[in-house]
């Protein structure tokens, strides 16, 4: 007994291949259901489904009136959740990987000691690591955090575990400090990320508690033309 791909599959993998090569762009209008279903040799509801399907995983977009569109997919995190970026990315359906860079024990500086909240020349945990979807580098994260609060930091194989991950198990958040700029990244960054040294980027200093306890100070460096933030605020009248 064999099994058959949906029709509809074969209008998302037309659509899927000419987003990804560029031969329909952001905000390119694709065809409309009804040419699709002329195409295809299939149902208007059918061509319904591939289309829905694409617009749910953030490929495109729908306009009332005006036709389907074609989404700028850049990365997305929110900017009220500490979420895992391997997670996030294998939540878009996408593979995720990283380089460790560096894993090491170091004195705090003045900055690292200010942002920590431990005293200057305090030995703190250092890892630095970059990010991947689909092998594309979407963040530089240099990350410190004070032993204390969690001694077997630098045990961790990061190539199996985010640093993310390690913190969430040992010491489980209870608040955190975002500040969100634009920059221009030096040179050594750039590489890591891959990308121009004139390209924008965004920069979030990112600090996490458990309890009382500061444990992590990071660094967050995006690329600004792969990855967006999202805050979303629900005010609810009494």
């Amino acid at each position: 007994m064999t099994s058959t791909t949906p029709r509809y599959k074969a209008i998302e993998a037309f659509l899927l291949e000419r987003i990804q090569s560029g031969a329909y762009p952001v905000n390119h209008q694709i065809p409309p259901e009804e040419q699709l279903a002329r195409d295809f040799g299939v149902s208007r509801m059918t061509a319904n489904k591939a289309i829905r399907d694409l617009v749910q995983q953030g490929y495109l977009m729908r306009q009332a009136g005006l036709g389907t569109f074609v989404t700028d997919r850049k990365a997305e995190s929110s900017l009220h959740e500490v979420l895992n970026i391997a997670s996030e990315v294998r939540g878009r359906g996408h593979e995720y990987s990283n380089g460790v860079i560096r894993c090491e024990a170091i004195e705090a500086d003045d900055e690292v000691a200010l942002r920590l909240g431990v005293r200057l020349g305090t030995e703190v945990f250092h890892t630095v690591l970059v990010h991947r979807e689909n092998g594309v580098p979407i963040q530089l994260e240099d990350r410190f955090v004070n032993p204390r609060w969690v001694p077997d930091y630098l045990q961790t194989d990061f190539t199996r575990q985010t640093p993310n991950e390690v913190l969430v198990a040992t010491c489980p958040i209870s608040d955190v400090e975002h500040v969100v700029e634009a920059i221009l990244v030096d040179r050594q960054t750039a590489d890591w990320l891959d990308i121009d040294c004139t390209a924008p980027c965004l920069s979030m200093i990112r600090r996490t508690w458990s309890d009382e306890h500061l444990v992590s100070y990071a660094r967050l460096t995006h690329p600004g033309t792969r990855y967006k933030l999202r805050s979303t605020l629900n005010r609810r009248r009494g």
